[in-house]
């Protein structure tokens, strides 16, 4: 058998071929390449929930003068209002139901009470408004008791924050409807228990972020 005879001009074509083949792509680089960081929007909530809370709670305690609430009132609207919605809405882009559940509900608390306290007319309500501001306390202690047992799977800090604060909450609602001035003091210091415990929960948040280590402990569950 005789050997088969390339014809004229075929290693050419070949070389012809391999030549002006285009070039493979090479990916593009990265545009930097810092390592991505994540960022807990849960400790700007805890601390505008905790400032707001720890004033509002001196008032009822009744360690300033009842007189002296509308200083909380800006603390209501901008820092546990807007900064806690703002936290919320970053806990929705992180896809963490509870924390977006949580920091949208009680932003949006802070600023229906600012909304309550200085855009209303609470004397018109006359002798209802005691039955009025009592339920509208137990509803928020309703939702606060729930929220406390889907807590329990966060850490044992934040479940602490939930138990002082759904225990705030029901003060507060029965003082309202007893007109029972011992409940709403009872209500104000378990508020201020509520805001320190919010305060160590936020700052552990942002030490142990900062300092890339367990330096306060949070008691993480989940």
């Amino acid at each position: 058998m005789s050997n088969p005879v390339s014809s004229p001009g075929s290693a050419g074509a070949t070389q012809a071929q391999h030549t002006t083949a285009a070039p493979r792509e090479m990916p593009s680089p990265p545009l930097t390449s810092a390592p991505a960081v994540a960022v807990n929007p849960a400790a700007l909530g805890l601390a505008a929930f905790a400032m707001t809370t720890f004033v509002l709670s001196f008032a009822n305690a009744g360690i300033i003068s009842a007189g002296a609430t509308p200083v909380v009132f800006s603390l209501a609207l901008f820092y546990g209002g807007v900064a806690q919605i703002l936290a919320g809405l970053w806990e929705f882009a992180q896809k963490n139901t509870f924390g977006a559940t949580a920091f949208c509900s009680y932003g949006a608390f802070w600023m229906a009470f600012w909304y309550l306290e200085t855009a209303t007319d609470l004397g018109k309500a006359g002798s209802g408004l005691a039955v009025g501001l009592g339920t509208w306390l137990l509803a928020w202690a309703i939702f606060t008791l729930y929220m406390t047992f889907a807590s329990w799977r966060t850490n044992i800090a934040t479940f602490l924050v939930f138990v002082f604060l759904t225990l705030t909450y029901f003060a507060l609602a029965f003082g309202a409807y007893s007109g029972s001035d011992g409940l709403n003091k009872l209500g104000g210091w378990l508020g201020i228990i509520t805001a320190l415990l919010a305060w160590y929960a936020s700052f552990g948040i942002v030490i142990n972020s900062t300092f890339k280590r367990t330096v306060l402990p949070l008691g993480a569950r989940a």
